[in-house]
């Protein structure tokens, strides 16, 4: 399974000649292939040509003192030793140019997303992938986002207002990339990654500075480091129970557990002191209703347990003593 899209980097000579020879004429003989002309300008500097493939594989290539090649297609032979980079790691303007003929075609495709500037762009990497460019757009129209009750509009203004406060800027391949690129909708999966940005709304709105994706040196990888400006760094895991009917432990007590459980046999057990949040977004009015009701123990402390609604709404509980502060958010203490 091939990973979001990157940028191959060449700092060989090229020309258009070449790029006939080594990049159209191998695919067209692999794939059938059209070499057409880019649909905006070039960035200073470079050369530049679309290869539209006859299976719906797309390719950018940019040549001038270096070239840089980003598509979710077979790379050709010519390119195969070349490193692969994200759109920050490469120049500016080259990142620019390419991203621009992403979104237009993501507009021709489907405009339903680009309306969402700051979600189309934040996703673009996943959005175009190899092998997630259709789940993950599926994901987002058929399922909206991982909200059960929603319309895909409501989901995709809930995380455009959110992540156009740039609050994932400086992050946004590692937390994009999270979405994954399946072929298959895993919705389960692709779900407890939003679950991810539904905390990081929780932290962000309580004022809490966070950096995600920590490496810690027992081998473990948790989902947030909160920085808070009064007090010590403290460590954040997050998990997202599915829906209760769709559990085997068909009460929300039990889902809430029963996921927890999985957290608490890993990260939890090497990072004891980190807080444990347990979004529960993907559960129904009467579900939420009744764990709220209940507040159960989720087998580690200290935890959050919450739910955020697409109109930026959220509620929740916590159990044991959060080391960060969370007023201003609606959780009880």
């Amino acid at each position: 399974m091939a990973g979001p899209l990157r940028f191959r980097w060449s700092h060989e000579t090229w020309d258009r000649s070449r790029v006939r020879r080594d990049l159209h004429a191998s695919l067209d003989e692999a794939l059938g292939a059209r070499l057409d002309g880019p649909w905006y300008r070039p960035p200073p500097g470079y050369d530049a040509c679309r290869l539209e493939m006859d299976n719906g594989d797309r390719a950018l290539f940019a040549w001038g003192e270096d070239a840089f090649w980003l598509g979710n297609t077979q790379t050709p032979e010519a390119l195969w030793r070349t490193e692969k980079y994200t759109f920050d790691e490469v120049p500016y303007r080259v990142a620019r140019w390419a991203q621009r003929e992403l979104l237009a075609e993501l507009h021709v495709q489907d405009p339903w997303l680009t309306a969402y500037d700051h979600v189309a762009w934040f996703f673009l990497p996943v959005l175009f992938s190899k092998d997630g460019r259709t789940s993950s757009r599926a994901f987002f129209a058929d399922h909206a986002a991982g909200f059960p009750d929603a319309t895909t509009d409501d989901a995709l203004g809930f995380y455009e207002r959110f992540l156009s406060t740039g609050v994932f800027d400086d992050y946004r391949y590692t937390m994009a990339a999270k979405l994954g690129t399946s072929r298959q909708v895993d919705l389960t999966r692709m779900s407890a990654t939003m679950g991810e940005f539904n905390a990081a709304k929780v932290l962000t709105d309580a004022g809490q500075p966070i950096v995600p994706e920590v490496q810690m040196d027992s081998g473990h990888a948790l989902d947030y480091r909160v920085e808070p400006v009064d007090g010590p760094p403290a460590l954040v895991e997050v998990t997202r129970p599915s829906r209760p009917v769709d559990r085997a432990a068909g009460t929300p007590a039990a889902a809430v557990r029963g996921t927890a459980g999985s957290k608490t046999d890993g990260q939890l057990a090497a990072h004891p002191d980190a807080v444990l949040f347990v979004d529960c977004s993907s559960f129904h009015d009467d579900e939420w209703a009744t764990l709220a009701a209940e507040r159960p123990a989720v087998g580690h402390r200290p935890a959050v347990v919450f739910r955020v609604r697409p109109d930026g709404s959220t509620a929740g509980y916590t159990t044991g003593t959060v080391p960060f502060d969370l007023s201003g958010t609606s959780l009880d203490a």
